[in-house]
């Protein structure tokens, strides 16, 4: 059994990190919050941007006409990354690229072999990892998170957008944490270019909106194409963004009541042998009473 001092010097040290673990989970939910409302304002608006270009054009021959709808074989891949900068957030991060290398050596295999497989990091953790592992890390972006705005994120997504427009990549997939709410987040692996809708989205509508549209229809769907791009990189941001406080909450309140745990089990050891300590010693007194007596 270990000496009082000992199991005294563990208390201490468990209470130290409970009061970290605590104020963490503190800072995270007051940040969730904000990150929650944010998610949640946006997906009413995306939701919107897609119902307008379904209404606009409901027919698949047209859609597959346009150059984002167009499928290519996958000569250039692009895998977008997203991660946090921080980790203490459970599975978040682990999950992501986990996923990450799965598609790079099995869905894309022989484009990754061949070089043909660039990833884009958005998080420290993603871009620190991957590039340990060898993979073609080509951009991160690390600070993103710190400002986390339309206008910042609009670049980003502007230049994804171009190359794939001027040929470079074939195939854009986005790897990411989709918030659900604080305790879950569900891994996504979606295709952000070419568009795939599922095949009942692209069913006609038994009522459709009669639009007047100015100028022309195929004017109104290749302004809203990129907009509405634009608009879901942004969500799958705020996405990730919500998702992380929410599993850095959840975690931080796990180990917080793990180490409250902790606490009373060692408490009660520290108990065990202070009763101990002392009965030794009464045992001790009364031996050398006795003998004196004798």
């Amino acid at each position: 059994m270990a000496n009082l001092k000992e199991i005294k010097t563990r208390i201490l040290s468990v209470k130290s990190t409970r009061q970290i673990t605590n104020a963490m989970k503190m800072v995270s939910a007051a940040r969730l919050r904000k990150a929650q409302d944010n998610i949640m304002q946006i997906r009413p608006y995306t939701n919107k941007l897609n119902d307008i270009l379904r209404e606009l054009d409901t027919n698949l021959i047209s859609f597959k006409e346009n150059i984002f709808f167009k499928e290519r074989k996958p000569e250039k891949v692009l895998l977008v990354v997203v991660t946090s900068n921080r980790g203490l957030c459970g599975t978040f991060n682990s999950n992501v690229i986990k996923r990450t290398i799965q598609i790079a050596d099995e869905k894309y295999k022989s484009e990754n072999e061949n070089g043909n497989l660039d990833i884009i990091a958005i998080g420290k953790k993603g871009k620190n990892l991957l590039k340990s592992k060898k993979y073609n890390v080509i951009e991160s972006y690390i600070e993103i998170f710190d400002m986390l705005h339309f206008s910042n994120v609009l670049p980003i997504v502007k230049k994804i957008i171009e190359n794939f427009v001027n040929n470079k990549y074939s195939v854009v997939e986005i790897v990411y944490n989709q918030f659900k709410n604080v305790a879950v987040q569900i891994l996504i692996e979606e295709q952000f270019l070419p568009i795939v809708y599922k095949e009942k989205i692209m069913d006609r509508f038994e009522s459709s909106i009669d639009y007047i549209l100015e100028p022309t229809k195929e004017y109104i769907i290749e302004e809203i194409i990129p907009k509405s791009l634009q608009v879901q990189f942004y969500k799958v941001l705020l996405d990730s963004n919500a998702s992380e406080h929410g599993a850095r909450m959840t975690a931080m309140h796990k180990a917080t009541d793990n180490a409250t745990e902790l606490i009373r089990d060692l408490q009660l050891e520290y108990n065990k042998a202070r009763q101990a300590s002392i009965t030794k010693e009464i045992l001790e007194i009364v031996g050398g009473a006795e003998a004196l007596n004798e």
